[in-house]
Parts: structure tokens; C-alpha cells; sequence
């Protein structure tokens, strides 16, 4: 089979088209030919060597979310998921391939009217916002801020709140264009990358959904209401300076907080819930996925370049078809 490898960590053209072997089901997994694979942040940090100390090498296969047809199952795993098309999360990688292997606990039935993409689209990302506005402790009525919301956590965070009852949802982001797609979207107020707005937009908020962190986010820590909470979601700007925190302690009488979040600490049955409700929602158009654009498999590099020009609003997906 054909897949996208990383033969050398650092730009987008470390990344190059090989065959490999058709991997094998282990026990409790599943064999998917995939039909379309999600291009996430952390492919881009797998890519560019930042994620190194973490065990990443290079000749690792990129891609986490992939949505297919089952084609094989390992052992103890009913013969019955053959033939079904799923999403599926395949661990760390591997999932840039015309083939892919996944636990069969992280792999979830589509409803007949969700495409592949749409999919791959939400599958992760509307679980990562979910989560993280209930480890913020988000509550009706409370203001809430999202940070870097131009991208898939973003977007869906964004929803989600407005769903959820704030009594405002305000955004980050970079261009004109982005913040009206976002009002479309629900969000109440745009601001500039530095939280910057105008006199009617909010001057403090209850909760603050970061995807970016970065050198950045201790101007963001500033912005929280007393009891606020400012969640982590993502380090696609890099880490935050060290001492961060001291913002919090010069803050002490406002008992803000500041906490990460990562879905690897939430069982793959409760996401698995939380999927299935979201694609139902998506599918009742409640709930609105945003695709940048759709390229064929074989240009994981064009992906990955646009992906680091950090213009892209919504998901890149790929799509496994015949590559030339």
C-alpha cells in the first residue's frame, strides 16, 4: 500500500509518498481502508521534529483520525464490523495510508447521511472542545473566550458555548474575512490575536478555551474575571513562558485558575458518547463542520505547507485517492 512518511523532521518536504506492507489487525482491532484522514496540529508538530523528546522519529507515519470501511478484524473482534463504514482514531499515527489500523475501542459507526470527511472533520476536535469547556467548569450565562478559534477545537468550542448557553462568545483571530465567518458561526465579538476589540466588546471572561499558548498566554491570564478559568487546549503556538504563573499569583485575590487538557485523560467511552451525540448533530445540521479543503493523500506536503502558513480556517482532509 502507498502511505505518507516522514523521512526528515523540519519542513513539509521531509515528508515523502513509500510502500509499506499492508498492516495486519492485532487482536481487538480493525483493518480500514481509508477514505479520508484529518490533518491535525499535532501531524504539523510530529513533522517538524517538536515532538521528538516525546518518542517521534523520523519514518513515522503521520495521522491520528481517519473515516473508511472496515475490510479485517483481529481476533475477538466481531466479524460483523466488516463491510461498515466507521471514523477511527489510530493511536499516534499511521493513519496517512491507504490502510490503517485502529483499536477496535476508538472505532465508531458513521450515520448514513455524515460523509467521510465531515467526519475526520469533527470526530476529534468536537470532542476536545466538549471536554474542554467541562474541565473549565463552563456554566450558562458566563462569558467565554476562545483563543486561535479559527481552527477545528476552535470552531467547534465556539458552537458548543453558544449551544451551552454563554451570554457572550468572543474569538481570536487574524483576519476581517475569519471573524465573520465566525459570528456566522455563533461567536459575538472578534478580537485581534492580542485579544485587542472595541469598547463594547467584553473586558474580562469567565472562562478562556486556549488552543494557541505560546509566549502570549500570560497576557490572556490577565484577561479572566475573578474565578475565571483559562484551559489549555492545545500548544500550537509553543510553550508558554516559565514563570507564567506568576500572573496568577499576582493575581491572587481573583482565585483565577489555569489548567491543561488533553482527551488522553477521558475514557474511549465517554468520547466515544460525546461522538456519536455530535455526529447525530451534525447530521440533524445543528452542528456545522468548516473544511478548508479537500487534497488527495499524496499532498500531505501541500497540506502541511498551508498548515504552516497558518492561514487555514477550519480542517485540511485528505482523501485516499489513486495516487499518479
Amino acid at each position: 500500500m502507498k502511505a505518507v512518511m516522514i523521512r526528515e523532521f523540519g519542513d513539509p518536504r521531509g515528508l515523502a509518498v513509500v510502500d509499506l506492507p499492508v498492516p495486519v489487525p492485532a487482536p481487538g482491532e480493525a483493518l480500514i481502508t481509508t477514505e479520508a484522514v484529518g490533518v491535525a496540529g499535532a501531524d504539523v508538530l510530529i513533522r517538524s521534529g517538536a515532538l521528538a523528546a516525546y518518542g517521534f522519529r523520523e519514518g513515522h507515519i503521520p495521522g491520528g483520525e481517519i473515516a473508511g470501511t472496515v475490510t479485517a478484524v483481529g481476533d475477538g473482534v466481531d466479524p460483523a464490523w466488516v463491510g461498515q463504514r466507521v471514523w477511527a482514531f489510530t493511536g499516534t499515527g499511521g493513519g496517512y495510508a491507504e490502510q490503517a489500523v485502529a483499536p477496535i475501542g476508538e472505532v465508531l459507526s458513521l450515520p448514513a447521511g455524515l460523509s467521510a470527511v465531515d467526519a475526520v472533520t469533527l470526530g476529534s476536535s468536537g470532542v476536545v472542545a466538549h471536554f474542554g469547556l467541562a474541565h473549565a467548569h463552563f456554566s450558562p450565562g458566563e462569558t467565554v473566550l476562545v483563543r486561535g478559534a479559527a481552527g477545528s477545537i476552535g470552531i467547534m468550542a465556539v458552537q458548543l458555548a453558544i449551544s451551552g448557553g454563554a451570554s457572550a462568545v468572543a474569538v481570536t483571530t487574524s483576519s476581517t474575512e475569519r471573524g465573520r465567518r465566525l459570528r456566522s458561526l455563533g461567536a459575538t465579538h472578534v478580537l485581534d490575536r492580542s485579544g485587542a476589540g472595541g469598547p463594547d466588546d467584553p473586558t474580562g471572561y469567565d472562562v478562556i478555551i486556549d488552543v494557541v499558548a505560546g509566549p502570549d498566554m500570560p497576557a490572556f491570564l490577565d484577561r479572566l474575571n475573578p474565578n475565571g478559568r483559562l484551559v489549555a487546549v492545545g500548544a500550537v503556538g509553543g510553550q508558554p513562558p516559565a514563570d507564567f504563573g506568576t500572573r496568577l499569583m499576582a493575581a491572587f485575590q481573583k482565585s483565577m485558575s489555569f489548567a491543561t487538557f488533553s482527551a488522553a485523560t477521558v475514557t474511549a467511552a465517554a468520547q466515544q458518547a460525546v461522538r456519536t451525540e455530535q455526529f447525530a448533530a451534525v447530521d440533524r445540521g445543528e452542528l456545522h463542520t468548516v473544511v478548508h479543503e479537500v487534497l488527495p493523500l499524496e499532498q500531505a506536503v501541500v497540506a502541511h505547507q498551508k498548515m504552516d502558513g497558518g492561514e487555514v480556517f477550519g480542517r485540511i482532509v485528505l482523501l485516499n485517492s489513486p495516487f499518479h
